[in-house]
């Protein structure tokens, strides 16, 4: 199994920045993707950005250019470093853990349980 704990949530304000971090443990040899996810009061849980274990990266579109995802192997750890924060950005942060599977998509192994961030003014 695998686990994962965020953290590094908090307040901030507009066009302040933040670096989450997610530490994975277990059995951490079959994670090959992980991601990052956030979820906005009233509203569905939608991808930021996601590497790959061969550090690919992905970001949603409303976060390019200010969000970058990247990983620390040695560590287990996945870090979201987030710029210029709107307050739109105002969300519950969730860490995931992936497996491809041999088709080519991934599917997912665990979530995190969260980490708050709140961009207010």
């Amino acid at each position: 199994q695998v686990q994962l704990v965020e953290s590094g949530g908090g307040l901030v304000q507009p066009g302040g920045s933040l670096r989450l971090s997610c530490a994975a443990s277990g059995s951490i040899f079959s994670i090959d993707r992980m991601g990052w996810y956030r979820q906005a009061p009233g509203k569905q849980r939608e991808l930021v950005a996601t590497v790959t274990s061969g550090g690919s990266t992905n970001y949603a579109d409303s976060v390019k250019g200010r969000f970058s995802i990247s990983r620390d192997n040695a560590k287990n750890t996945v870090y979201l470093q987030m710029n210029s924060l709107k307050p739109e950005d105002t969300a519950d942060y969730y860490c995931n853990a992936e497996k491809r599977h041999y088709s080519g998509t991934y599917y997912i192994i665990t979530w995190g349980r969260g980490t708050l961030v709140t961009v207010f003014s």
